[in-house]
């Protein structure tokens, strides 16, 4: 993943200020997504973001899995669903190629349903590929997110190579889409596929 946005639904990286966006930031040490969410908060109170729902992924050494945070950001912005969307999307990403009954990747499964939102099977793929022992992961889902302010804030860490930061600017529907879309695939998991907890 990069530092520069992805394009989104329509075409123009700049609509981050009335559409949603995913930001990715992506830790090279497992207690990098904590400290990045107290930068988030420090985003926030500058009013640099509204945040709409946010997850770390963190996978300590030594783990078999990974371990899904569900944070509650100061300030949420009204959620229009009752569980985090994220979470749910952070539990699909840890399932294996295999979990599925059709023997489909899950994540081939969720691009199908995500086609024209800005969260194409590249981005959760690159995503994915950050998951890994020894890092963490922070999934922040808002709106009016500015991605050159966001940057200000973990400039250091950039500059360190220690956080690399993606995003992409979603369609109005994605959680619609997306929530649509981790239902239909968790129907359709194996006997004893259980995302991490």
């Amino acid at each position: 993943m990069t530092e520069e946005p992805a394009a989104s639904a329509d075409g123009a990286a700049d609509q981050w200020a009335t559409q949603p966006t995913l930001a990715v930031w992506s830790y090279d040490s497992p207690m990098g997504a904590s400290a990045g969410y107290v930068r988030l908060r420090e985003l926030q109170r500058r009013g640099g973001v509204s945040v709409a729902d946010v997850v770390t992924v963190t996978w300590v050494p030594g783990t078999h899995r990974p371990r899904i945070g569900h944070l509650r950001a100061p300030r949420v912005a009204q959620r229009r669903f009752t569980y985090s969307v994220l979470g749910a999307l952070a539990d699909v990403l840890t399932l294996a190629p295999g979990a599925v009954s059709s023997n489909q990747d899950p994540l081939e499964v969720l691009s199908d349903f995500l086609v024209g939102t800005g969260l194409d099977e590249g981005m959760l793929r690159a995503i994915r590929s950050s998951i890994a022992p020894g890092s963490s992961v922070m999934l922040v889902l808002a709106v009016g997110a500015d991605p050159g302010a966001t940057r200000r804030v973990i400039q250091r860490g950039l500059d360190r190579g220690d956080v690399t930061l993606a995003y992409a600017v979603l369609a109005v529907d994605v959680e619609e889409r997306l929530r649509t879309a981790i239902e239909t695939l968790l129907l359709d998991l194996r006997p004893h596929a259980s995302p991490a907890g």
